[in-house]
């Protein structure tokens, strides 16, 4: 199976403050805030939706095009691509603009200050789901609000199975938009304060959202996941990281988790204890794309970590 995953490939500049930021932000000065912070540590990272998504994939040997807009600034994010086996077939370049990239700012209680520039990711709604790729399962994940809406409606249209992964995106999209999401996914998939919001907005529970696609999957960090399926709620432990270094991206490689599952026809409770073992293998690492695995490793810890083999 190949599989395409919609979202941005972004470069994100993480900088590490040295202390509090409540103790340098005044409750009653807020309307005038003008502060700078000495941030001594600093590193910039390869991300975006589409890259962490399409590198955890390409460890596990799941063939994966990222569909992506980028700027003149790709080509260190190119070159890592290329040495890492990913496709860049599906990847356009929007001359005169920068690559979508994040700068955040995180203090010691790990609260976190984040500017966004979008960059050429305003342009990847011009972009199509490609009919003659041989493409069997997709995903479509945060990126501008034209390309989740028609990326969603190409893959409707095609009849490839997708994974709707609102993620940041939510506040874009009316209630009606995200019935239509719900509608045209096959799977649904969200963080626990992303579902109680989507529920609210489109007055429905779990269970009927469930009803409207083949699954539904609730990520709840520390205390594991839910897939409601097939009329059923099956729950997911999260596997504990050998250490805790750095939660972004967490939530790709247990996305990646479900499509390796799903590309090999897996039952739910397999399919969502991959999802868990890659999430808290990435958790033990810096950025989103440094760390290393083989499909032949995640078994063996697999069958370390619940007993069975899959």
């Amino acid at each position: 199976m190949t599989v395409m995953v919609c979202g941005s490939l972004a470069y994100d500049t993480v900088m590490v403050f040295d202390g509090y930021f409540k103790d340098h932000i005044l409750a009653d000065r807020v309307h005038m805030l003008s502060v700078a912070f000495l941030v001594p540590e600093l590193r910039r990272n390869f991300g975006g939706v589409a890259g962490n998504i399409a590198y955890n994939l390409a460890l596990l040997g799941v063939p994966a095009h990222a569909l992506a807009t980028v700027g003149d600034d790709f080509d260190p994010y190119e070159a890592w691509m290329r040495r890492h086996g990913l496709s860049l077939d599906h990847v356009r370049r929007i001359p005169g603009s920068y690559t979508a990239q994040a700068f955040i700012t995180t203090d010691l209680a790990d609260n976190q200050i984040t500017a966004f520039h979008p960059g050429a990711m305003q342009f990847s709604g011009d972009l199509e789901v490609p009919r003659d790729a041989g493409v069997t399962l997709g995903l479509v994940g945060p990126d501008s609000r034209a390309a989740m809406i028609r990326h969603a409606e190409q893959f409707a249209r095609a009849g490839i199975p997708f994974i709707f992964d609102v993620g940041q995106g939510l506040p874009m999209f009316s209630p009606s938009e995200l019935v239509d999401f719900i509608d045209q996914a096959s799977w649904i998939v969200v963080n626990d304060y992303e579902g109680q919001l989507i529920q609210e907005r489109v007055g429905l529970g779990p269970a009927r959202i469930a009803a409207r696609c083949r699954a539904y999957i609730v990520t709840q960090g520390a205390k594991g996941s839910l897939i409601h399926a097939d009329g059923k709620v099956t729950e997911i432990p999260a596997v504990a990281p050998r250490e805790i270094v750095d939660p972004t991206g967490c939530g790709d490689a247990y996305r990646a988790g479900l499509i390796y599952g799903l590309t090999r026809g897996l039952d739910w409770p397999t399919t969502g204890r991959i999802a868990s073992l890659l999430g808290a293998i990435k958790v033990a690492h810096h950025g989103t794309q440094s760390h290393r695995f083989t499909s032949d490793e995640i078994a063996a810890r697999f069958h370390a970590e619940f007993g069975y083999a899959y």
